[in-house]
């Protein structure tokens, strides 16, 4: 009969090899979207108008910034941070007492439930203003929901999103949750390397640095969106993307705060 610790160790060796088996599909999406690309979205990009990419680039750095120097504190009072660090303490003790894979697949199932009232939020305000032919204004408000998910996020998985190195870490996940082909595979090594403890040491000119790559990311993923959305009768359409790019992002978040956790039960974190 195996012991609690072997349990555990075969328990979190099966996770983690799930979550690396999404982490692998992910890439092989990023990567094919890149080969192929969107014959039909890249000709419509090419219509929009360059000030339309450089104010939306400059409205999502404007937001990360706001919300990292002063919106933090707004973001929280929308979600129950210390329940949710209660709940995660329960979670993390029943595995430990078990040591099964059952409590971490509870676990695992669990974080897909955080989102529903984000998903809703997002969608209300992304399609009622599109109605209205508004798109970049949306964009600050479209950054708090993200912030906000990310942060329910890492608290379910036992984690802090406070600090240099944490925020680094938020824009790092964004970024490359949105981005494609070999963009996405560096920023993906990169986090990983986070994970081992070989990231880079981070200091405010590094998180201004990496606050203008998360929003250019961004910028490049959703300027067609945001800018039919500025469109009446289109804007319906544009607004729709906010929580289809809500989702794409959290799907990526979601298994990395989820292999974080299960490698520092591995003692590789």
């Amino acid at each position: 009969m195996r012991s609690k610790e072997e349990r555990q160790r075969i328990s979190v060796r099966k996770e983690l090899e799930k979550a690396e088996k999404q982490e692998e599909r992910l890439k092989k999406q990023a990567l094919e979207t890149e080969r192929k690309g969107d014959g039909w979205r890249k000709e419509l990009e090419g219509r929009v108008p360059d000030k339309v990419y450089g104010g939306l680039q400059a409205a999502f750095y404007k937001a990360f910034e706001m919300i990292f120097e002063r919106g933090t504190g707004v973001i929280e009072k929308s979600f129950n941070g210390e329940r949710l660090k209660e709940d995660y303490a329960v979670r993390d003790f029943t595995f430990q007492v078990k040591g099964d894979r059952g409590s971490l697949k509870r676990f695992r199932k669990g974080a897909g439930r955080l989102h529903g009232v984000n998903l809703a939020l997002t969608s209300a305000e992304g399609i009622g203003l599109g109605i209205f032919g508004i798109g970049l204004p949306d964009i600050a408000v479209f950054t708090g929901v993200l912030l906000k998910g990310v942060y329910e996020t890492a608290l379910y998985y036992g984690f802090d999103y406070e600090g240099m190195e944490e925020r680094y870490f938020i824009l790092k996940l964004m970024e490359t949750a949105v981005s494609k082909g070999h963009l996405w595979v560096r920023g993906n090594e990169e986090l990983d390397e986070f994970f081992a403890g070989r990231g880079r040491t981070v200091d405010g000119q590094v998180l201004k640095e990496q606050i203008r790559k998360t929003a250019e990311a961004f910028a490049v993923d959703m300027v067609f969106l945001k800018f039919i959305q500025g469109l009446p009768v289109a804007g319906v359409i544009g607004g729709a993307g906010n929580p289809y790019v809500y989702r794409k992002v959290m799907r990526y978040v979601e298994i990395k705060y989820r292999k974080r956790y299960l490698l520092g039960k591995e003692g590789k974190r």
